[in-house]
C-alpha cells in the first residue's frame, strides 16, 4: 500500500537481504531517519542502531505482520511509518509509529501518515491503535494518565498531535540510566543482601543462543511478560513462547551483531526458572547498553529475586563490556517494585514516554 500527498510519498519499505544489497538504499535511509529523530528528541545517540543491527528485526516473523513505509518529500527521505499487527491470536490490536525529521513537521505529513496507518489497521480488522513516544520536558501545563503516575508536558508537539487525533494518554514509562563507570560498592552490598534473602534459589546465566536446558523455562518467563507487568489500559495479546520462538529471538540478536546476556534465578528444589534479567548491546561495544526484559514470576515474589538478578547481571556485564558507559532501561511509572530496585541500584530518570491509545471507528 503506497500513497502520495502534495509531493509527499509514503513508499512501502523494501526489506533487503542485506544492507549492502542493491535494493537496500531505502532501508539505510530509514535507519538514518530513525537515528536522527531519536537524537533530536533525546539529545543523545544512545538509541542509535546501524542498519545491519536493525535489519533482523524487520525480517518476516510468524507472530506478526510488520508494515513499513519510507516518507519522501520530493524524493528526499524525511520520515518513517510503521504498523505492527500481532497475528498469533485473534487480535484487535495494532502498534504504530510515525517519525518525521524536525524540519518537515507541521505540514500535515504526520496526519497523512496517520490516515494511511488507520486505513491499513482497519483493513486487517484492528480496532485498537497504540503508540509510544518520548516527550521532552518543558514548563507549562501537564497531561496525566488515568493511573495517576507520572505526567508529560501538554504543550509538547508530539502530545498535541496525539490529542488532536483522538488518542488518550494511558500510561507513562520512565527511561532511566545507570552509570557503569561509577563505583559498584552499593551494587555489591545489595547483591549480598539479596543473595542472603534468596534461600532456596541459585543464579544461572547465559549468552544467546539459549542453552537447551534453559529454553523451556526461559520461554515460559517470556510469555509471562505481557500478563505480569503493569500495563494500565494499554492492551497486549497473550504471547506463546516456545523453543522455536526463543531461537528466533536469539537469532535476531546474533544476526544483528548484538550481545544478549540473560541472568536468571532457578528454584533449587524444582529446577524452575522463576526470575530473569536481560542486558544487551549492539556491535559497538563502546556504546550504551540496554536492560531489556526483567520479570519475577508472581508465585516466587518476596525473595528479593528481582534485586538478585539485576545486581548479578550488572556485575557480570561490567566485566563483559568494560567500555560501555551506561545502561538504559524503561519501566512503567506505577511499577514501584521494579522502580524501587532500580533506584536503589543507582538508575536515575532521564526521560519519559507516553503510551497512547485510540479506538478506531469501524
Amino acid at each position: 500500500m503506497s500513497a502520495t500527498r502534495d509531493h509527499i510519498e509514503y513508499r512501502p519499505l523494501v526489506i533487503p537481504e542485506s544492507v549492502d544489497s542493491d535494493d537496500a538504499a531505502d532501508f539505510r535511509a530509514m535507519t538514518d531517519i530513525r537515528n536522527a529523530v531519536y537524537r533530536h528528541t533525546s539529545g543523545h545517540d544512545d538509541h542509535s542502531m546501524s542498519a545491519a543491527e536493525l535489519l533482523p528485526s524487520y525480517r518476516p516473523e510468524p507472530y506478526e505482520i510488520r508494515l513499513s513505509w519510507l516518507v519522501l518529500d520530493d524524493d528526499r527521505p524525511v520520515g518513517r511509518v510503521g504498523l505492527d499487527l500481532p497475528i498469533e491470536t485473534d487480535s484487535r490490536i495494532a502498534y504504530m509509529l510515525i517519525e518525521l525529521l524536525p524540519d518537515v513537521r507541521g505540514r500535515g505529513i504526520g496526519t497523512g501518515a496517520l490516515e494511511l496507518v488507520e486505513r491499513a489497521a482497519r483493513e486487517h480488522g484492528r480496532t485498537v491503535l497504540q503508540s509510544w513516544a518520548e516527550h521532552p520536558d518543558r514548563p507549562g501545563p501537564r497531561l496525566e494518565p488515568p493511573t495517576g503516575f507520572g505526567s508529560i508536558p501538554a504543550d509538547d508537539p508530539g502530545a498535541r498531535f496525539f490529542v488532536r487525533h483522538g488518542f488518550s494518554l494511558e500510561q507513562i514509562d520512565r527511561n532511566s540510566a545507570f552509570d557503569l563507570r561509577a563505583p559498584f560498592d552499593e551494587i555489591d552490598r545489595l547483591f549480598e543482601r539479596a543473595s542472603a534473602a534468596a534461600d532456596g534459589y541459585r543464579l544461572v546465566s547465559w549468552q544467546a543462543p539459549t542453552p537447551p536446558e534453559f529454553v523451556e523455562g526461559y520461554a515460559w518467563m517470556k510469555s509471562r511478560m505481557v500478563t505480569d507487568a503493569p500495563s494500565a489500559a494499554i492492551e497486549y495479546d497473550e504471547e506463546t513462547w516456545d523453543a522455536e520462538r526463543v531461537a528466533r529471538n536469539d537469532a535476531r540478536a546474533i544476526d544483528g551483531g548484538r550481545l544478549l546476556r540473560v541472568t536468571a534465578a532457578q528454584h533449587i528444589a524444582t529446577g524452575e526458572l522463576c526470575a530473569f534479567n536481560e542486558l544487551a548491546i549492539g556491535p559497538d561495544r563502546t556504546a550504551a547498553s540496554h536492560q531489556e526484559d526483567t520479570l519475577v514470576l508472581r508465585e516466587h515474589r518476596g525473595h528479593r529475586l528481582g534485586m538478585l538478578v539485576k545486581c548479578a547481571g550488572l556485575r557480570a556485564w561490567r566485566d563483559l563490556v568494560p567500555a560501555s558507559p551506561r545502561v538504559l532501561t524503561y519501566n512503567a511509572e506505577e511499577n514501584r517494585p521494579m522502580l524501587d530496585i532500580n533506584e536503589a541500584i543507582g538508575f536515575v530518570p532521564i526521560a519519559y514516554e507516553g503510551a497512547w491509545k485510540k479506538i478506531l471507528e469501524p
